[in-house]
């Protein structure tokens, strides 16, 4: 967000001629984030997010803007699996996030009983009269879906995409247009139907990357920031109101006099370097989870795995520890130059076995892995490339309480620190779509005061 929020503000200077100094200061000795690539043996491995969305508009222009169609690669297309039972059942390909698009895609799943697909039936009869877009996005699934339909195929599915638990999350925040086809046809099944084609449009290239991986956007972000002022490897300690100006002080002992602070931290560090006690209710009620993910590369050929597969996502009743394996090499072929097999593992902090992985050592996660490649893909090998990555308590997790969090939040800061600005995905997107889109919004924001002056 920080460096889209650069990037445009950058570009607005530029547009309209005016005298106005750019300067980001990073933690990191890298820049991006949550996004990092890492190349060893052949193998390409994300540390942090492993793709973008493709038919989101802000990073489609973005793209364009940095020349980089040409080093643009999309996902290969196959089957997603659940493994449940200590089985893998593949999910009907006529879903969306495991929710069927049709009677048909219904009875051909086998990962619900007859009971249970009956029971998802209540859906083209019952009226909605209760749920609205605030509330909970699994309450109204089940209500409408039937239990077992959406423990055993949705939510698995769902809550690979979204972190925490589907109860405390709102459908505005996850999938808002559900409720609006509930209202319209008077059935989620019938919606999803009569809008089947955007969704089958979408299902194939569906996620981007680039040939040399997702820091390929980071690079040339930084490669166009040539007139501005890139500080790496220092944290910012606080900032401080000084009259209408703020004084940014570093770990390096520098102060920056800023007009206009956009804090595109994580909320928990954006509330120490504010230090500000009228704000803190409100960024105590913003959560975080934590997320282990590991990468392994073998020396075994990737047509090992199931055929036309790209990964599984994990039911509760599972022999297994991880949430969720990503075939990567058959999802992303540019990742493997070999044609050798990488997986990656993710184990959350939601998984009742995560608050004993979380004190692991590398060795010891790095085993739990091992052992659940064997029992799920009967797969045995000592991996040639290892990456085990710890996200602990940097995930956020938008639960029903959010959003009202964020506009008490965003008005006291009107009020107290004009010109600070929060942003990035701890309040309004956790994709990078919208961390692009947040990070533009910001700028133009800025800009706006700016001129107003």
């Amino acid at each position: 967000t920080g460096l889209s929020t650069m990037h445009y503000l950058q570009k607005l200077k530029n547009e309209k001629s005016l005298d106005i100094e750019l300067v980001l200061v990073e933690a990191n000795e890298y820049l991006g984030g949550k996004i990092h690539t890492v190349q060893e043996n052949d193998f390409i491995m994300e540390v942090g997010a492993d793709s973008i969305v493709a038919r989101n508009e802000a990073i489609t222009k973005l793209i364009e803007e940095l020349q980089l169609e040409e080093e643009k690669v999309y996902n290969s297309t196959g089957i997603s699996y659940i493994y449940t039972n200590n089985e893998l059942h593949a999910i009907p390909a006529d879903t969306v996030f495991g929710i069927p698009t049709s009677i048909e895609s219904l009875n051909s799943s086998t990962l619900v009983s007859e009971a249970g697909k009956k029971e998802a039936l209540k859906d083209l009869v019952l009226p909605n009269e209760t749920f609205t877009k605030e509330s909970s996005v699994g309450s109204f699934l089940e209500y409408f879906l039937g239990k077992e339909l959406v423990e055993k195929q949705i939510v698995p599915v769902l809550s690979g995409v979204y972190s925490g638990d589907l109860n405390k999350l709102t459908i505005a925040t996850t999938l808002p247009y559900l409720i609006d086809y509930k209202n319209k046809y008077g059935s989620i099944i019938k919606g999803l139907e009569e809008n089947r084609a955007q969704f089958q449009a979408a299902a194939n290239k569906k996620f981007i990357s680039f040939q040399n991986g997702l820091s390929t956007l980071i690079d040339r972000l930084e490669e166009v920031l040539s007139e501005s002022t890139i500080i790496k490897g220092v944290a910012t300690k606080t900032v401080e109101k000084n009259g209408e100006r703020y004084s940014v002080l570093l770990t390096n002992g520098e102060t920056i006099e800023a007009d206009s602070v956009v804090l595109a931290t994580p909320h928990h560090l954006a509330q120490v370097i504010l230090q500000d006690e009228e704000l803190d209710t409100d960024f105590n009620k913003l959560k975080n989870s934590s997320l282990i993910s590991v990468y392994l590369g073998f020396d075994i050929p990737d047509e090992q795995l199931p055929a036309e597969g790209t990964g599984f996502i994990v039911s509760e009743n599972s022999d297994v520890k991880c949430n969720a394996c990503t075939w990567t090499s058959r999802k992303w072929t540019h990742t493997s130059k070999d044609n050798q097999l990488l997986v990656r593992m993710f184990y959350k902090s939601a998984s009742p076995a995560f608050e004993s992985m979380k004190e692991m050592t590398e060795e010891e996660l790095v085993e739990v892995a091992l052992q659940d490649i064997e029992m799920s893909l009967k797969l045995t090998g000592k991996p040639q490339v290892i990456k085990v990555t710890n996200w602990n308590n940097q995930m956020p997790n938008y639960h029903l309480a959010h959003g009202e969090a964020i506009q008490t939040l965003t008005a006291k800061m009107a009020d107290g620190m004009p010109n600070v600005v929060l942003a990035g995905c701890s309040y309004y997107g956790v994709g990078i779509g919208a961390c692009i889109k947040n990070g533009k919004e910001t700028a133009e924001l800025i800009m706006e005061k700016f001129n107003s002056k």
